[in-house]
């Protein structure tokens, strides 16, 4: 195909083109379009596959223009990129003039900002301190406490006894909004442990003092964030029945405790929990040391890079901290102080943009690679998190859409740089607690030295007041990673959107809880028995 091509803007990493697709190879690929669909064509008069070819432009032109035409465009703008040599950052924007009409020659204005030449990477002389933990066996203790703690088993309370925080209320009810019941309102047998803010606020409070057969009415107002949207902020009356009251009996953590969580013996269990602990901790030292790799190479490499990386990946920060803030007692300051700090937001997201763009610039020029069997793991290991359509929906993005499948492989790809940078890294190690590690990971303290200092800060978040949202889980500060685009590819890409999982649940007096990992490190038995 031949197109004409005027460059209408070279600044900095931003061009412009306006490209002219001759109207002649627009009608040829409109013939290959005919000679594609014809054997499909049916026509009464015809028998199939020889309706002639000015009959199905007559029935079909327009369509069948409107497909060439995009092909055309497609094909135009990637023959642009390869003429002129350009790794575009994100998908160029491409606009058909407005006074294109069929038969006449197509202008295209493509627009994008390109991938920078990345200098080559300063990676000599890397020093690298390993903090190692070993596992404290307190801790270890600690949390199958815990875990026996959240399995408690329960004894009927005598019959005068008035349930109190930590005892069992099993019971009926019926609720209703404005006088009338709604969709979910109704249960029986229901078993809430008082204390355990299972249940909207201040429902397990009116419970406090009932006894077996009392009823109740009991006033409470759903929260403004409740997922069903009728019932969001509204007040509510249900009338409870007292079934019964259960008290804590004392779990034993014995080999039977350990059994009735699925598992052969307490050693096992132990076992288990210290191997967790132990992933944790490694995987604790591994964020130290990565944080420490990062802060070295911002302040190595210094180059221009894309601005709508740094728009994409900046409106990815001030998500992640709006939905923080979301949870905090005092939102709008929250978000006032994260509006406050959008600047220095800013300045994070470029970093980590240009951290991205190195790491994948390193990984290419040492032959780093992910595998076809590490990505087939990757599938498997991702396709986990969805069942029966949703599942088959996510394999077929993996499959028909190379930025969903960059999109997955890049974290790896990252991590196996990283590795291939801690191998040429003089690493030494140094012994150390958790609550070190974690201490130095959200410290801000011996980094703030002021712009121009000569250190880099951007692994901190700004100093935020007590309204300011907290830092994201982990320990790590919001800026602490590169961009998380496909750093292997080309160009960055657009994070593509998972599928939505659906969910369903009662709509009384639950209250609204965050999303958990649907499997557990350590097998779990409910949390109440018959009886």
């Amino acid at each position: 195909m031949t197109i004409k091509t005027v460059e209408t803007e070279n600044e900095g990493l931003k061009r412009a083109f306006m490209l002219t697709i001759p109207a002649k190879d627009i009608e040829a690929k409109v013939d290959q379009e005919v000679k594609r669909i014809a054997p499909q064509v049916r026509m009464p008069g015809f028998r199939p596959g020889k309706v002639p070819p000015n009959l199905i432009r007559k029935m079909h032109g327009d369509s069948l223009r409107g497909d060439a035409l995009n092909s055309a465009v497609q094909e135009g703008v990637q023959q642009l990129l390869a003429e002129q040599n350009i790794r575009p950052a994100l998908q160029p924007q491409v606009e058909l003039d407005e006074g294109y009409e069929p038969g006449k020659d197509a202008e295209i204005r493509v627009s994008l900002e390109a991938l920078p030449d990345v200098p080559a990477a300063q990676i000599d002389g890397l020093k690298i301190e390993r903090l190692t933990v070993d596992v404290d066996d307190s801790a270890v203790d600690e949390q199958i406490k815990q875990l026996a703690g959240a399995n408690k088993s329960w004894e009927d309370a005598p019959k005068k006894h008035a349930a109190a925080t930590g005892d069992l209320v099993v019971m009926d009810f019926e609720g209703g909004v404005d006088g009338k019941p709604f969709e979910g309102g109704k249960g029986e047998d229901m078993s809430v442990e008082l204390g355990s803010g299972r249940l909207i606020p201040g429902f397990e409070e009116q419970l406090t003092g009932a006894k077996a057969g009392d009823t109740r009415e009991v006033k409470v107002t759903f929260p403004d964030d409740y997922p069903v949207a009728d019932l969001a902020g509204k007040a509510a009356v249900f009338a409870v029945t007292v079934k019964g009251v259960k008290t804590a009996g004392e779990t034993k953590v014995d080999d039977d405790f350990a059994k009735a969580l699925g598992l052969q013996s307490l050693e096992q269990l132990t076992g288990l929990i210290r191997g967790q602990q132990e992933q944790e901790l490694n995987g604790l030292t591994r964020t130290h040391m990565k944080r420490q790799l990062l802060d070295q190479l911002a302040e190595r490499h210094d180059f221009e890079v894309p601005q709508s990386m740094v728009d994409a990946e900046h409106e990815n920060i001030l998500n992640q901290l709006r939905h923080e803030a979301s949870h905090e007692e005092d939102e709008k300051a929250a978000l006032a102080e994260i509006e406050k700090d959008a600047a220095e937001y800013r300045r994070i997201a470029e970093r980590r943009v240009r951290l991205g763009l190195l790491l994948s610039e390193i990984g290419g020029a040492n032959g780093v690679e992910v595998s076809e069997q590490e990505m087939r793991n990757l599938i498997v290991q991702a396709a986990q998190q969805y069942q029966g359509e949703q599942r088959e929906r996510f394999l077929q993005l993996v499959q028909q859409e190379p930025m969903f499948a960059a999109q997955l492989r890049a974290p790896l790809y990252e991590d196996k740089v990283v590795d291939f940078l801690f191998s040429k890294a003089d690493v030494t190690d140094r012994r150390s607690t958790r609550e070190q590690i974690e201490a130095d990971l959200e410290s801000e303290e011996g980094h703030i030295h002021g712009p121009g200092c000569g250190h880099d800060h951007s692994h901190e978040k700004p100093k935020a007041k007590k309204a300011a949202p907290k830092k994201a889980k982990g320990g790590a500060a919001v800026a602490e990673e590169p961009a998380k685009g496909p750093v292997e590819s080309k160009g960055a890409k657009p994070k593509p959107a998972k599928p939505v999982k659906d969910g369903a649940g009662s709509k009384a007096p639950e209250a609204k809880a965050e999303a958990k990992p649907a499997a557990k490190k350590v097998p779990a038995k409910k949390a109440t028995k018959k009886g």
